[in-house]
């Protein structure tokens, strides 16, 4: 067998799971070869996080000019052109790739871009040539699910790849599943004036944040005209028309259908790593489990946070009000509008309440502009086990989002 043929460590998979590996065994020293029929970066990159957050930000800056004349800003005939849109989204994605492939090539991680599969322990197979491996970790990521009764005709029943291609916005669109991937493409499409409609099973809108959380994007929901179909489910679609369980019908001109992600195929003889091995589907939980497998700088699973982007952003860790014994935990709670700073950007609305027994914090749910940044504050708190009297004695920045928290520390 061909020398360059025979690796230290096997990857299958470049994602954000894959590519960290890499990154990480290369400063080990390790030689490296990983697998991508795709293109690196992985859902994240290419069809998820980043792509997402890049159309996110155009929806929420067109959104905020139409009220810019509030600010003294003064703007005729305001309009978009969401084709430029997804241009500007698909320059995003390429740059960050682009540096990405190049990252991969300066470590010397050698790049296969071909499906690889792992033929017999130790053996990966690729475009018909084995490759040797001591070790094999298998990062194949996801895809997005549906149901025997309910599946994507990639037409009228989009999935979350689908939407990202879309180069006209329809007038109307129905959004099955309230979390993460459909709070923010409402978010998105409601910028754009289109006409939103969200069916979720539960009983509220993002049902795994905390019950209050989850009310107030209820209120904001309801207050931009987002129609919500709560404690439902879609029975069937003919003819374009949608049938739900309590007896109405929805026509929109499309549906996006955004119940989670299902775990693409993993290997025997192989450590499975990221969205493949039917955890926490997060990117960043995939950088900490590749991290953890090859560095061995373990962390804790249940200081995770989970962030939902848009106007205000949503942002939580750790225990959720809901899974605590009422007379058996304090909560502080703080109103945005109290802070200065959410009245200097117009951006009031939302809180931040912390949860805790015996003097440590156990949760935090944030309604917040800036949320996703404070929420790390709350996790590395945690994570080093700070009582709440020792985090008094911490100094923060005067106008800013950031002493909300501290403001809620002496609640």
């Amino acid at each position: 067998m061909n020398e360059k043929h025979e690796f230290d460590l096997g990857i299958i998979g470049a994602g954000p799971a894959g590519y960290t590996a890499a990154f990480q065994a290369r400063a080990k020293g390790m030689s490296v070869v990983l697998f991508e029929k795709d293109k690196v970066g992985g859902v994240c990159l290419n069809r998820g996080c980043i792509p997402t957050k890049a159309i996110l930000h155009c929806a929420e800056l067109y959104e905020e000019m139409k009220h810019s004349s509030e600010l003294g800003i003064n703007v005729k005939e305001l309009s978009f052109d969401y084709r430029k849109v997804v241009e500007r989204k698909d320059k995003v994605v390429e740059k960050i790739r682009k540096s990405l492939e190049l990252a991969l090539k300066n470590s010397g991680v050698l790049v296969v871009n071909f499906e690889g599969k792992v033929v017999s322990e130790n053996k990966i197979s690729a475009n018909n040539e084995l490759y040797e491996c001591k070790n094999i970790i298998s990062a194949t990521g996801s895809s997005p699910k549906d149901f025997p009764n309910l599946s994507f005709d990639h037409e009228f029943v989009l999935s979350s790849d689908d939407v990202l291609n879309l180069t006209t916005l329809p007038k109307s669109i129905l959004i099955i599943g309230s979390g993460a991937i459909g709070i923010e493409w409402a978010r998105i499409f409601s910028a754009f004036d289109v006409e939103v409609s969200i069916v979720e099973t539960a009983e509220r809108l993002l049902p795994l944040a905390d019950i209050e959380v989850s009310k107030r994007i209820e209120r904001i929901f309801k207050a931009k005209k987002i129609k919500m179909f709560l404690s439902n489910t879609v029975e069937k679609i003919e003819h374009k028309k949608v049938y739900l369980s309590t007896g109405e019908t929805v026509e929109p001109e499309l549906v996006l259908l955004a119940v989670g992600r299902r775990p693409n195929e993993s290997f025997e003889n192989a450590v499975c790593i990221g969205d493949a091995c039917g955890k926490i589907q997060l990117a960043h939980f995939a950088i900490k489990q590749a991290i953890e497998e090859i560095a061995k700088v373990d962390f804790d699973e249940n200081l995770v946070p989970s962030v939902v982007y848009g106007c205000p952003e949503v942002a939580w860790v750790g225990l959720r009000e809901q899974d605590l014994e009422e007379g058996t935990y304090k909560k502080s709670n703080l109103l945005i509008s109290a802070l200065g700073k959410s009245h200097c950007d117009n951006c009031s609305d939302g809180f931040i309440k912390i949860l805790s027994q015996n003097g440590k914090i156990v949760g935090a749910h944030i309604v917040s502009k800036e949320a996703s940044s404070l929420i790390q504050q709350i996790v590395i708190a945690m994570q080093n086990n700070i009582a709440i009297e020792d985090l008094k004695k911490v100094c923060f920045a005067h106008p800013t989002y950031s002493e909300g928290i501290f403001e809620c520390l002496f609640k």
